[in-house]
């Protein structure tokens, strides 16, 4: 009930000055002032003052539990610790995709060759396509810079 007066009287205040604004004949700042001043009647009947004031009070009454309870504050240092291990899980598998990268481009520059047998892919074929393919690349270059410079020496350049 003294919800409901009050959001009447800001309604009415707030009409009011949009009413003083018009009779200055500022008509569009009159009309934005009455739709902001409808705004408390419009919220107090859709029921939505109702609903803050609940969200306000489990909002407190959250808060009151985080500080006093000690196990609200060991569900943080779950949660704390899940996102710990994910991260460093992420981290891990960057290393090995490294790892599996300088094998394969060892391999493609003459260095010691991988066989199929020496390490476990486990999925990760794709990086190490990927290098050797690079490392192919790496000798075409080379034979194209070879050519290049043997008729730059022809041409006396």
């Amino acid at each position: 009930m003294l919800t409901a007066t009050v959001c009447v009287a800001l309604s009415g205040a707030g009409l009011a000055v949009a009413l003083l604004t018009a009779w200055r004949r500022r008509f569009r700042r009159a009309t934005r002032i009455a739709a902001l001043a409808l705004l408390p009647i419009g919220l107090y009947e859709a029921g939505l003052v109702t609903l803050a004031g609940r969200v306000g009070t489990a909002v407190g009454s959250w808060a009151t539990g985080l500080v006093l309870k000690p196990t609200v504050w060991a569900g943080f240092a779950v949660l704390a610790l899940a996102v710990v291990l994910y991260v460093s899980t992420r981290f891990g598998d960057a290393k090995q995709v490294t790892r599996a990268e300088r094998k394969a481009a060892g391999a493609s520059r003459g260095g010691p060759a991988v066989t199929a047998g020496s390490a476990p892919q486990l999925g990760r074929s794709k990086p190490v396509a990927k290098a050797r393919a690079k490392g192919a690349a790496d000798d075409e270059l080379s034979s194209e810079m070879g050519d290049i410079e043997e008729i730059l020496r022809k041409h006396g350049i």
